[in-house]
């Protein structure tokens, strides 16, 4: 493995982050990566009050609070886990906060609860498109049920909408932890069937290819179900030379992944692909 990988968890502790951090700390130990857990509340739902010295003493007071409640929640899983993890909170912009922070910490990846309720509010703010535009790295979103289990042998699969395979030296790194092929998934313009398998015993891999309509994704989670696939790595930008494919995991069709495949997702970096 070439590389040590910089998590960085973003919370708002609206919901638990227990299965968020299970999946990341097995993430870490798979890439021997370290975390850092970013804690932002929105300012607006601390200060309600319109005198400036009210306004200083309620900040200061959820501060305080947001840093022992965040303390408690790093000091057991470092504890359970044996991986050290560091943290910081702050109050303000959600947005500003978070480009302020990808700025200056520059993280290899980052980390999201793939909630369908009210974790981080992760569509209703516009975070993910927002994210997508000011990180071009890794982006893992963890489901809230389906944990990644570092105890478990990894079953990894790549999803793609261009014809050639574009694998990435994480992907790579990740298949180290894994007995099992490959599961190549792709959803192309023109096939001649709704799924065909493809198996390439010299590539240890399992290919499977979809017709792209309005199915596709459905379909695509069905087999991801079936092949009990528990991390699912989606190309986020595609080749060059194939202009007519828009990337998978764009903000026009992130909801509808996200709603739909119900198991971890990790959004491929835009620098980490070999052919």
């Amino acid at each position: 493995m070439s590389k040590n990988y910089k998590i960085a968890v973003f919370s708002d502790l609206k919901e638990s982050l227990g299965n968020t951090l299970k999946s990341t700390l097995s993430l870490a130990k798979m890439l021997n990566g370290e975390i850092a857990i970013f804690h932002i509340k929105k300012a607006s739902e601390v200060v309600t009050k319109d005198s400036q010295l009210s306004a200083i003493r309620c900040l200061n007071s959820e501060f305080i609070t947001m840093d022992n409640d965040i303390n408690k929640i790093v000091t057991a899983y470092s504890k359970d886990f044996g991986v050290n993890m560091r943290y910081s909170c702050t109050i303000g912009n959600l947005k500003n906060e978070i480009a302020t922070y990808i700025e200056k910490e520059k993280p290899d990846f980052i980390v999201l609860g793939k909630r369908k309720s009210k974790f981080f509010n992760i569509l209703g703010d516009n975070l993910i498109p927002f994210i997508l535009k000011k990180h071009k790295g890794p982006i893992f979103l963890t489901d809230e049920i389906n944990v990644l289990d570092y105890g478990n042998d990894l079953s990894l699969g790549v999803l793609s909408n261009t014809e050639e395979t574009l694998i990435a030296d994480l992907t790579e790194d990740l298949l180290l932890h894994s007995q099992k092929p490959l599961k190549s998934f792709k959803i192309l313009k023109k096939t001649s069937a709704t799924a065909k398998r493809i198996e390439s015993q010299n590539t240890k891999e399992v290919e499977f290819v979809f017709e792209n309509n309005s199915n596709s994704i459905k379909n695509l989670s069905n087999y991801i179900i079936k092949n009990n696939i528990n991390l699912l790595c989606i190309n986020r930008f595609e080749n060059k030379k194939n202009k007519d494919n828009a990337s998978l995991s764009m903000p026009a069709n992130i909801s509808h992944i996200v709603n739909n495949i119900n198991v971890p997702l990790l959004l491929m970096g835009q620098n980490n692909y070999t052919v």
